[in-house]
């Protein structure tokens, strides 16, 4: 027997879903003992907040974080904030560092492991960058994620 869930309708409104099908049981497994397995985690958008989340996504920051815990519960790790359908296709540097600071403590909390993405896209896109620059951003993004206890 399938839970219904609640969708969203353009109008704002829920209306009940029931999914059809058998669903996968997953049980959870030690993590590997030879290699590291990163997921990329994607973000949950808060399907009623009223912005448009191609530009300024607003997240649904517990079903995101239920998510990283649901992939470290399988023995994966998570690459976290590196997929380019995050960063600069709805989270700009902002709300991407709120996700590494969150996603991070999530980890240390979980004894979970994490492998957090830098970039430049806090840097003026309209602007011609010079390599040092470039380094520069590079060098500002990776800070931020050390000093927050990530790598």
């Amino acid at each position: 027997m399938h839970r219904e869930i609640l969708l969203p309708r353009a109008d704002g409104a829920l209306h009940s879903y029931a999914p059809v099908g058998d669903p996968i049981d997953i049980a959870p497994v030690a993590p590997p003992r030879s290699r590291v397995a990163y997921a990329a985690a994607h973000v949950v958008c808060d399907p009623l907040a009223d912005n448009d989340p191609t530009i300024d996504a607003d997240l649904d920051w517990e079903a995101t974080l239920s998510y990283r815990r649901y992939l470290w519960s399988l023995g994966l790790s998570v690459a976290e904030a590196m997929d380019t359908a995050q960063r600069g296709m709805g989270l700009g540097w902002e709300t991407s560092r709120e996700l590494i600071r969150h996603s991070i403590a999530e980890a240390r909390a979980e004894g979970a492991k994490i492998a957090c993405g830098a970039g430049t896209d806090h840097q003026d896109p309209t602007e011609v960058a010079t390599l040092s620059e470039i380094k520069r951003g590079y060098e500002e993004q990776c800070a931020f994620v050390e000093g927050e206890g990530g790598v």
